[in-house]
């Protein structure tokens, strides 16, 4: 109970605090530690302080995109940030991008930094990641934040609804992408950093988006993310947008403990024009 509350309210301050940054962020080259299956994963670690938060990105994403979380919590914790195998500068050469083998990623640079205990932080498919992880490594975490993600670990897809999402990244990736990331951010965004991001996850290499789609979307096929989290035995909290409504039951039904912050009149995911037919399980 004093650990998950301790987790709500360091996700609280950082959504409200008004404090400036500093001038000049901390920026160390990244190191680099070895996965499971000897692919290199590029991190970079900021601060100090206990616990560390080790920060997730999502699909198509890379370590770039925790640039506004790193200096503010960089103050009062060791911040890690890194790139799952097949972004930013980490290495490639698997057949599969599976959220297992993302998971060995995590557990690499966790290791190589020698960091005890640690929160794991994952941004959309970066929540199913921690996830795998946090299984890998459950005397070194003691919690996992997801931001815009998890809300019903119990859905259920068919094979027809994984192959109608994936379809469009099969036929044209570029176009495809720029299509679905741009439903995704807000239209109140500014419009640089909308184009930014949209250039950037559709400059992705092709063959590791559509392994980590497929790999991602297939546990909600299986029926499988239900037993990953059943055996992480840590506190779990999600921060996400109010557009899609949160199973809480789904949820709790498998966590150790589970609670969220929910944004409201958040405009940022739109719904109705994502995913497979129901419209869910759009982002990533």
């Amino acid at each position: 109970m004093v650990l998950r509350r301790s987790i709500i309210l360091l996700i609280c301050l950082a959504l409200a605090t008004s404090a400036p940054l500093p001038a000049e962020a901390e920026t160390p080259w990244p190191q680099v530690a070895f996965s499971a299956d000897g692919v290199p994963i590029s991190f970079e670690v900021h601060g100090d302080g206990e616990p560390a938060l080790v920060f997730v990105h999502g699909w198509s994403c890379d370590a770039r995109y925790w640039s506004a979380q790193t200096p503010l919590f960089s103050l009062k914790h060791r911040v890690i940030i890194l790139d799952l195998a097949g972004h930013g500068h980490s290495g490639m050469g698997r057949s599969k991008y599976t959220m297992g083998s993302f998971g060995e990623d995590v557990r690499a640079v966790v290791e190589a930094t020698d960091t005890k205990k640690a929160i794991l932080v994952g941004h959309s498919m970066g929540g199913y990641v921690i996830a795998e992880a946090a299984r890998l490594m459950p005397d070194r975490v003691i919690g996992l934040i997801g931001v815009d993600t998890l809300e019903n670990i119990e859905y259920s897809m068919t094979s027809e609804d994984r192959e109608a999402m994936i379809a469009p990244f099969r036929e044209d990736f570029q176009t495809g992408t720029r299509v679905f990331v741009g439903q995704m951010i807000s239209p109140r965004a500014d419009e640089s950093l909308r184009e930014w991001i949209i250039s950037d996850m559709s400059a992705a290499p092709p063959w590791v988006a559509l392994s980590s789609m497929e790999e991602m979307v297939s546990l909600h096929v299986t029926g499988e993310l239900p037993g990953i989290f059943s055996e992480v035995r840590v506190p779990v909290v999600t921060v996400n947008a109010d557009k899609w409504p949160i199973d809480f039951d789904a949820n709790r039904r498998h966590m150790l403990s589970y609670e969220a912050i929910v944004i409201p009149d958040s405009d940022g995911k739109q719904a109705s024009s994502l995913g497979g037919p129901s419209g869910k399980e759009g982002h990533v």
